[in-house]
């Protein structure tokens, strides 16, 4: 664990946070406070999924959803 006092966080904050990423990183205040900084997990959107890879190209894509939509099929 890395231990910065309050005036050594301010002027080191880019290294600072970049240790946040390894290690819990402490900052201390004069009077005996201190403070734990540890990254904030990224959070993804449900809807970033990778794509996948085929052979379907987007015209067959196309031609099936005008054919489904031709014949009026309903899902029950």
């Amino acid at each position: 664990m890395k231990v910065y006092s309050y005036s050594q966080a301010r002027q080191q904050l880019s290294e600072l946070l970049d240790s946040a990423d390894n290690e819990e990183v402490l900052i201390q205040r004069r009077d005996g406070s201190s403070y734990l900084v540890i990254p904030k997990p990224v959070s993804t959107s449900p809807f970033a999924v990778s794509g996948i890879k085929t052979q379907v190209s987007t015209q067959d894509i196309l031609e099936a959803i005008g054919e489904s939509r031709k014949h009026g099929s309903t899902v029950d």
